[in-house]
């Protein structure tokens, strides 16, 4: 469906301005942007996927990954086409890489996917599978009624848009997992066709905000994990809060990438490590199914916490998200208790 698109002006000579992603694609008239998803028709911008739903699923928020939200709750999930990214390992192809022609999807208005979540026996919503920045009017509009209907909502996000972007929906977003793809701008112009600063500012606003953030970082072998690069994300991290939660996972060849062989675990297991040197509190191993690292620790006595097996999940917090062992209070959002 389309409908004219927020977060735009008009320039000279029917050209547009986008100021939703860190592109701000210029855009002619009968043009779309990078995300080829927005298009300049008349010298207004329209969204062409406004409620066009490519993927629809109720999956467990550990999947997105969010380890300190709302563990073991299950979130309606919905993806739609296309992304403001170029990456070559991308696991979502078949539609990150599409145009909306190419990809067939089913009408869903926002209130039919408050309906769907609540059907479901969801406690909240996430926009995910792509990049939920691109699908901001449907995202705005759903995040809106979603808290109306006491639901949590979350961003499943590569972090690459404006800071108009972000104050828009922030009132609206309870959560985001960022994906940090490098710590070096030469990977994420050459891997993903984008900056690096512009999702690092995005981190450190979300943070600000009180949005509850956890980092992705996919660590690829012979592109983004020299001990270095690592220790410095690491240090970053630190820099906008310790308790942020971060996620290195496994990679696997996958897109335009086949020839790059999995991560070692050993490797991993070496991230890990470098991370908790720096200071970070919360430090997980992603896409190695059953490692000690897919659980919470306490990050004073080193105290088993939070217990997961695969997206099963069992707590051992006292009251108040509290360390049974130390006392140690946890940064964990919407905790059953036990």
């Amino acid at each position: 469906m389309k409908k004219e698109a927020m977060l735009w002006k008009p320039l000279v000579d029917g050209k547009v301005q986008c100021n939703l992603c860190a592109h701000q694609c210029i855009i002619a008239e009968g043009k779309k942007g990078i995300c080829r998803v927005r298009e300049n028709q008349g010298g207004k911008l329209y969204t062409l996927i406004y409620n066009s739903v490519s993927s629809i699923n109720v999956d467990p928020i550990e999947k997105k990954p969010l380890f300190h939200f709302y563990p073991g709750s299950m979130a309606l999930s919905l993806g739609t086409v296309s992304c403001n990214f170029r990456c070559k390992h991308c696991q979502n192809y078949g539609i990150a890489f599409a145009s909306v022609e190419e990809v067939s999807t089913q009408e869903t208005t926002p209130e039919e996917s408050i309906e769907l979540a609540k059907q479901y026996g969801c406690q909240g919503i996430s926009w995910t599978y792509n990049e939920p920045t691109i699908w901001f009017e449907y995202t705005y509009d759903s995040a809106k009624l979603a808290k109306k209907a006491g639901l949590y909502t979350v961003y499943v996000t590569n972090g690459y848009m404006t800071e108009a972007a972000l104050n828009k929906i922030a009132p609206y977003l309870d959560a985001a997992n960022v994906d940090v793809k490098a710590f070096t701008d030469e990977f994420c112009r050459r891997i993903s066709g984008a900056k690096l600063d512009p999702v690092l500012r995005t981190c450190e606003r979300m943070k600000k905000k009180k949005i509850h953030l956890e980092v992705t970082y996919l660590v690829i072998p012979g592109h983004n994990d020299s001990p270095a690069e690592l220790r410095r994300f690491a240090e970053w991290v630190v820099g906008i809060g310790a308790d942020t939660p971060v996620h290195f996972s496994r990679f696997y060849p996958c897109h335009q990438m086949t020839d790059v062989p999995p991560t070692p675990v050993e490797t991993l297991e070496e991230v890990h490590k470098i991370a908790k040197e720096c200071g970070i509190d919360h430090v997980y191993i992603g896409n190695v199914l059953g490692h000690r690292y897919e659980s919470t620790f306490c990050p004073k006595c080193d105290e088993i916490l939070i217990e997961r097996h695969g997206y099963s999940v069992i707590n051992h917090l006292d009251a108040g998200n509290k360390c049974p062992k130390c006392g140690f209070k946890m940064n964990v959002t919407g905790m059953k208790e036990r």
